[in-house]
């Protein structure tokens, strides 16, 4: 396309005028064709509008002060400052910024990603691995837009009347004070069976939340197998499941197909495939499929946490982390029918309130919690 960068008659008179409520989008890419692509399909979208964009880290670290981004669209590979050295200079610049990292299917790429989101970017994008390839996939623009759209909508949602109203676990006795009439979701009754199994589902946040989680329940998951859908591509899943085994202290890895699950084991589903569970001689096995997307992601959550509550029933128990979509709330819905316990993560805390929302909205949560308070509530269940 042959455009320049950081120059204002780069942006496109047709993008919708300045407005305070718009979500604000710097893109950071040192192709001058994503530049172009990128700011094409945020100009066609309603409610949202560029505000810049820099083919380096430097030129976006120098600007966002005066450009005041709500969200960052950042390259990790760039010449003059890449991505992961301007990270943590944009998050000071902007405080609050969400930052989306955006990179190839690579090992490297995927582990600097994994990288940044510890030291603060908001999600993680996969590109295609050409210019050709941007231009004709259509799934990365819809992909992109989403995460745009509900990045930028969780900045400005005010707490909902759900979240605001339930942080309180049946007979805990407290009362939490709200500024507007609230909408208290029915909370049910843990089970009085120790967990057997345990089963976490993610997405947009899902990373940085897991490897909190798994520092607090290491040394208490040695009894029981746990198993993790975290929306995420191949290559990717690998790296978490590392991160979860350094962050807990016990073995983590990739699931396989038709493995039995082993006490004190941490199993990640595989980007690209379901994860289900299948009954076994001595509990359960593991089942890989490439089927269709469910709530259009693979791997899903909902297929693990309805094939696991047919096996385990009472002695399930689950949690749904930060992430954008109502992914989970299916599942949920079957251990809660099968007398399995679902704690979900707050809107507080919450990366994106989708998914945990999705539940509790359902009314087959046990908890709603910050996510600093899950870790010690799961630990305190597995007695």
């Amino acid at each position: 396309m042959g455009l320049a960068a950081n120059t204002p008659s780069l942006i496109n008179k047709n993008m919708p005028v300045s407005s305070t409520h718009a979500i604000k989008v710097m893109v950071v890419d040192d192709s001058a064709v994503v530049r172009g692509l990128v700011s094409r399909w945020v100009g066609e979208e309603s409610g949202m509008e560029i505000v810049a964009r820099h083919a380096n880290g430097l030129k976006a670290v120098e600007d966002v002060g005066a450009s005041q981004p709500d969200i960052i669209i950042l390259d990790v590979e760039m010449p003059v400052m890449d991505g992961l050295e301007a990270l943590p200079q944009l998050l000071r610049g902007k405080p609050g910024v969400k930052i989306i990292m955006a990179s190839t299917l690579t090992q490297r790429n995927a582990e600097i990603s994994m990288k940044a989101l510890s030291l603060g970017a908001t999600d993680y994008i996969p590109k295609p691995d050409s210019n050709s390839g941007i231009t004709t996939s259509a799934s990365f623009r819809t992909d992109l837009i989403a995460r745009i759209r509900s990045l930028g909508g969780a900045r400005r949602a005010p707490m909902s009347r759900i979240g605001a109203a339930a942080r309180v676990q049946p007979g805990a006795g407290a009362k939490v004070a709200v500024t507007k009439p609230a909408i208290t979701p029915k909370l049910r009754s843990f089970s009085a069976v120790a967990p057997r199994l345990l089963v976490v589902g993610s997405s947009t946040g899902g990373p940085q939340a897991l490897a909190k989680l798994f520092a607090v329940i290491g040394p208490k998951i040695g009894n029981v197998p746990v198993l993790v859908t975290q929306h995420m591509p191949a290559t990717f899943t690998a790296i978490l499941a590392k991160h979860l085994g350094d962050a807990s202290g016990r073995p983590a890895r990739e699931a396989e197909h038709r493995e039995v699950l082993a006490p004190g084991q941490i199993y990640v589903a595989p980007g690209g495939y379901h994860m289900r569970l299948k009954p076994a001689v001595n509990g359960a096995s593991i089942a890989l499929d490439q089927g269709p997307e469910i709530n259009f992601c693979r791997p899903a959550v909902d297929p693990l946490f309805e094939s696991a509550a047919q096996i385990y029933r009472s002695g399930l128990l689950a949690t749904i982390l930060t992430g954008m979509g109502s992914d989970g709330s299916n599942g949920g819905r079957a251990i809660a029918a099968a007398g399995g316990a679902v704690i979900v993560q707050d809107e507080e805390t919450s990366v994106v309130w989708g998914m945990p929302g999705a539940a509790a909205a359902a009314g087959i949560c046990s908890a709603i919690l910050p996510l600093e308070q899950i870790g010690p509530k799961i630990n305190s269940l597995l007695r």
